[in-house]
């Protein structure tokens, strides 16, 4: 697929991409299928029975392909409901990501623009370390995407057993760098790791070690959990 993310965004979103793929899945369990609503000013989401604080991370215009933060939104700017958005401008400012700071961004010349608003959506979330996001129609050719910022919303836990089926599927989600979307799913949950080769060795809190080897190319050719101690 080509894309007009710069290197940088790429990066950040590969750091995201394992535990986030994981977060998203518990976060669609969670939420029933069921009509929502909003209440922006109080930052108020209801889904079925289910009722979340949440922030605007921003709006997908369909038909002009386009991208608008949340933050840069003329009716929401500075107000409480995009908080959460305007914490990733400031993160894209500290760390140079353009993607971040740009108010508007023109996707309509991506191959999938749809996705690739996903994939801003996505981004948003890791770095605002959101439970998630959630997207829904707001009027015919827009979609507003709306992040988590609630306790209620369970996390995505570190289990073992998963861990390989995690890690694959998280790292096909971009497919930049798995050596990037496997750190940042460790750092995510506070695991201790180190490199060794081309070899990543994690810490697990079981007592268990969790080995990914990556081949010449970068990819993960193997994932095995040792016994220490």
């Amino acid at each position: 697929m080509t894309t007009g993310f710069s290197d940088q965004f790429l990066l950040e979103a590969e750091r995201h991409s394992v535990w986030g793929a994981a977060q998203l899945e518990v976060l669609m369990e969670f939420l029933p299928e069921a009509p929502w609503t909003a209440d922006l000013p109080t930052c108020s989401y209801r889904q079925g029975e289910v009722q979340l604080r949440v922030g605007v991370l921003g709006t997908y215009d369909m038909e002009q392909g386009s991208w608008l933060w949340g933050w840069a939104n003329p009716g929401l700017g500075g107000s409480e409901v995009v908080a959460l958005s305007a914490a990733v401008a400031r993160y894209g400012q500290a760390h140079g990501i353009p993607e971040f700071t740009a108010e508007e961004l023109d996707l309509s010349g991506f191959d999938d623009p749809r996705r690739a608003a996903e994939m801003l959506a996505f981004a948003g979330m890791g770095v605002a370390d959101a439970p998630g996001y959630i997207g829904q129609p707001a009027g015919p050719g827009t979609l507003v995407y709306f992040l988590p910022d609630d306790p209620k919303v369970p996390s995505a836990q570190l289990d073992p057993v998963a861990l390989p089926r995690v890690l694959m599927a998280g790292v096909s989600l971009i497919g930049r760098s798995p050596r990037q979307a496997v750190t940042g799913y460790f750092e995510h949950h506070g695991v201790p790791q180190r490199m060794d080769g081309d070899q990543l060795i994690a810490d697990l809190p079981t007592g268990n070690a969790a080995v990914v080897s990556f081949d010449r190319m970068g990819r993960i050719g193997n994932i095995r959990l040792t016994v220490t101690g």
